[in-house]
């Protein structure tokens, strides 16, 4: 499985706000089940490379997310030593059974960290049953925390679980600054989200042919709440769906919403940029 060629660059620089650069360079190895990671690895790209590739199409900035203390601890590590590459910290929900007390203060100390933007990824996923539904709302309730007492951005994955999400949000309180990372879902959770002043990242999927329901969210969401990203290595736009993604493939998700919003793709890109110093603190 080859990787894609890289797009048109764009003039105007952007960010991905969410990527798994561990994923892609190797550190964690891809199972035999996980093709696309498999081959963002065979590429055998360093991360200084792939930021280097990025910056070429005008992607200037990598925020590169963690699910787990392995990652995370790897996020922060390198986000400390490359100038243009953020990090979020975090346990997934699918690994929530691990967020004991002990995970969560180290989370907590990575956190505080300068070079770490984001409490991330947390929050739902009712697709899978990897963790309990009530380790997952205890694990969930407690990042919300950490990103209070931290002050720094939370990055939510939310898949299948809209209500919920939303629910524990309010309830805990969310913090000041609330990202639904790979946004999934329709337009009128995207007007819930907007009235709370949530952030909503939009990947690859609002591409697909498939998925007006994203472009219609993507349609009235401001562009002052406004995010792209790759989630790399999955996830990629078309027409390279099923092909390992990466941070230069975001011209062309954000050429899709600029299309959607009937905006120049600049503009756009310019907001975008605005939008993450507003999220993840000055770069």
């Amino acid at each position: 499985m080859s990787l894609p060629p890289p797009p048109e660059p764009l003039h105007t620089e952007v960010f991905d706000s969410h990527c798994h650069l561990d994923i892609m360079v190797g550190d964690r190895k891809a199972s035999s089940g996980d093709p696309v990671a498999l081959a963002a690895q065979a590429a055998g790209a360093s991360v200084a490379a792939i930021a280097q590739d990025a910056r070429r199409v005008g992607v200037t900035r990598l925020v590169t997310i963690g699910y787990d203390l392995r990652s995370s601890r790897w996020n922060a590590e390198v986000a400390a030593v490359h100038p243009d590459v953020y990090a979020g910290v975090a346990i997934h929900p699918n690994e929530a059974h691990a967020a004991t007390p002990e995970v969560l203060a180290e989370i907590e100390s990575l956190a505080r960290q300068e070079r770490v933007r984001a409490v991330g990824e947390t929050g739902l996923d009712y697709y899978r049953d990897w963790a309990s539904k009530a380790d997952q709302h205890a694990s969930f309730r407690a990042h919300i925390e950490i990103a209070k007492r931290t002050g720094k951005a939370l990055v939510i994955h939310d898949r299948d679980a809209h209500d919920d999400v939303l629910a524990v949000l309010a309830d805990a309180g969310p913090p000041e600054v609330v990202v639904f990372h790979s946004y999934s879902g329709d337009a009128e959770m995207a007007k819930k989200c907007v009235e709370s002043g949530y952030f909503l990242s939009f990947s690859g999927p609002v591409t697909y042919k498939n998925a007006g329901y994203l472009r219609e969210a993507a349609q009235l969401t401001p562009v002052e709440l406004m995010l792209v990203e790759t989630d790399a290595p999955y996830l990629p736009p078309v027409p390279y769906r099923g092909k390992p993604n990466a941070p230069y493939l975001i011209p062309l998700t954000l050429r899709c919403l600029a299309e959607v919003k009937g905006m120049d793709p600049d503009k756009l890109a310019a907001a975008i940029s605005r939008n993450g110093e507003q999220v993840f603190g000055n770069w």
